[in-house]
């Protein structure tokens, strides 16, 4: 309770943040302690060894940076890059060419492929850039939250590496929900998002660093964002850098125990049936996805406004009637498409079958005519799978 009232109880199922699972809510109500404090210590060893193994990496630099997934965008643009350097943005979306941006910022040559929103990057396009001319990176978005599209990253990062480029890559909306084999791709930089598919609060951004990629810690750079220097402090001897949140740290130690409690393949898997059954309803309902079947996201839907409809209004009236968040679009996808987020906690089949049903009935009351029950009939087949429901330590 706030002196302006107890915050309502939404059903989050946008893009990000995605919904806490109960025992990640109670982790929060954990007494603080100091930044400093020697029991603090090896729960953020913890997290590297946990996060290690949800980025599929033996990577000895992996720590969870304070601030959101642009807070480690930054710093890994920051940490490869400086003033001169080159390189080569895959560019499909909004999220990529904030990338680009910041590596602006930090003085670099950048050069931006764009793909069609809704589209990926060809790894044929990135070759022709880099045979024309040497960079020091090439960056890529796993999964673009403002499109819905999963990037073929494996090609992509295997031409960096013949070209003797470092291969950046944004997984804010894949971690813990897509699969991201990062030593296996090849990937040597790697940072996401704790409230997307890891169901933790937002705050915190997961950061992996290969061993190519080390070294780059200097002193023009960022203090508070300089990667070398957070390691000195997550890793023994702890060296202070700064006040890290406390709270936002248990809650991310107690996130990635519920991940290595269900098993990366499981997780994967029920983000994948969860996403597939959204699919089938909203297309039983008449809806047009955006993006082809091949290149769709498990934890990102987006869906192509029908004629006529007023996509804020839909958004409005399910957040009112239903208190389900969803949202719009970014770009020039904005007024275009809802994008819709089955990440982490909020992968369950309960909140797919509320949504179908809560939409179709809004859509229909606002003149857009589809069979009645089509959407959760459609989805039903798919939502039956033994792995589709989150674990949840609160229910017996």
């Amino acid at each position: 309770m706030t002196a302006l009232g107890r915050a309502p109880e939404r059903i989050l199922l946008g893009p990000g943040p995605s919904m806490l699972p109960p025992s990640v809510r109670l982790s929060l109500a954990t007494p603080l302690v100091g930044h400093m404090d020697p029991t603090l210590f090896p729960i953020l060893e913890d997290i590297s060894a946990r996060l290690r193994e949800t980025f599929q990496t033996s990577n000895e630099l992996t720590l969870a940076v304070s601030g959101t997934g642009t807070a480690g965008m930054e710093a890994c643009v920051g940490h490869v890059l400086t003033s001169g350097d080159r390189i080569v943005v895959a560019a499909a979306g909004y999220f990529a060419q904030r990338i680009a941006a910041l590596a602006r910022r930090a003085g670099a040559d950048v050069t931006v492929i764009d793909a069609p929103w809704g589209q990926a990057v060809d790894p044929r396009d990135v070759a022709r850039e880099l045979d024309r001319a040497p960079a020091r990176a090439v960056a890529a978005v796993h999964v673009e939250t403002s499109t819905g599209v999963v990037q073929p990253l494996a090609d992509v990062a295997r031409i960096a590496h013949d070209h003797d480029a470092v291969m950046l890559v944004d997984a804010v909306a894949s971690l813990g929900g897509v699969d991201l084999p990062v030593d296996r791709w090849g990937i040597d930089v790697c940072y996401a998002g704790t409230q997307k598919c890891l169901s933790a609060p937002p705050g915190m951004a997961p950061v992996t660093i290969g061993r190519s990629a080390r070294g780059r810690s200097r002193e023009g750079g960022s203090f508070y964002l300089d990667l070398e220097l957070l390691w000195r402090y997550w890793a023994s001897p702890h060296t202070y850098h700064h006040t890290i949140p406390v709270p936002l740290v248990y809650a991310l130690h107690e996130a990635l125990r519920l991940v290595g409690e269900e098993g990366l393949s499981v997780r994967f898997e029920r983000h994948r049936r969860n996403a597939e059954a959204l699919w089938a309803g909203l297309e039983a309902m008449g809806l047009v996805l955006l993006v082809s079947s091949d290149l769709r996201a498990p934890s990102v839907t987006t869906v192509t406004v029908p004629d006529g409809i007023d996509e804020a209004k839909i958004r409005g009236r399910l957040l009112a009637e239903h208190d389900i968040e969803i949202a719009g679009g970014l770009g020039p996808l904005k007024g275009h498409i809802w994008r819709i987020g089955l990440m982490g906690y909020s992968s369950q089949p309960r909140y797919v079958r509320l949504l179908l049903a809560a939409l179709e009935a809004i859509l229909s009351d606002e003149g857009f005519r589809s069979p009645r029950g089509a959407a959760v009939d459609a989805a039903e087949p798919l939502l039956a799978g033994p792995t589709t429901e989150a674990r949840d330590p609160m229910r017996p």
